[in-house]
């Protein structure tokens, strides 16, 4: 049985590098999608009303 204690393997700072410039939260799509259905939505309501 391999012990418990992890020590860390040459590939792990290339695979760390990796995963920060890949792995990032796609703020700027989701704050656009938001804004696009406020949009949307303000502007049926004003067309609603007259």
């Amino acid at each position: 049985m391999k012990p418990m204690i992890w020590h860390p393997e040459p590939q792990d700072q290339k695979v760390n590098q990796y995963l920060d410039r890949t792995n990032h939260e796609p703020w700027l799509a989701i704050i656009g999608v938001a804004l696009i259905l406020v949009c949307s939505f303000t502007f049926l309501v004003l067309l609603g009303t007259f």
